[in-house]
């Protein structure tokens, strides 16, 4: 499956304003990776206070971008039911490169390195303009809600 845009985002994902981190996937091969899309706006409501007069999107809100691409490639490669959420279950060996700002495109790209009794494993990485702004090992796992 290839581009999505935000409806079908909101479908598969119960985040909502102003957690949503996901506009649109690129790219999607179930099983193996995918690439998403968050456009960053000075109307995030986070740039408010980090920080006045150099706004820069916080780290932590950029491992939690990855995170929700994770959740959409956990969903495309395997149907829950739809009683049920992934949830972060760990962050391994997060770097931040460069700062995120208004006025980027922050491409998500994940890969799934394993899946083990209920744990996925997912190489992510962030990008804005083809260079590396994060990096993380992320784990998640399914839950009923």
């Amino acid at each position: 499956m290839n581009d999505y845009d935000i409806g079908r985002v909101l479908s598969r994902l119960p985040h909502r304003y102003p957690f949503l981190l996901v506009d649109r996937v690129l790219e999607c091969e179930p099983g193996e990776r995918l690439l998403a899309l968050k456009n960053v706006t000075i109307n995030e409501p986070f740039f408010q206070g980090h920080f006045p007069g150099r706004p820069v999107m916080p780290g932590v809100l950029v491992i939690e971008a990855m995170a929700q691409a994770t959740c959409l490639l956990a969903l495309e490669t395997e149907e829950s039911g739809e009683d049920e959420v992934y949830l972060l279950a760990g962050v391994d060996k997060a770097r931040f490169k460069r700062p995120v700002m208004p006025g980027d495109s922050l491409h998500l790209e994940t890969r799934l390195a394993r899946r083990k009794r209920g744990i996925w494993l997912f190489e992510c990485e962030a990008r804005v303009e083809g260079r590396t702004a994060a990096t993380a090992e992320i784990m998640c796992t399914a839950r009923p809600l």
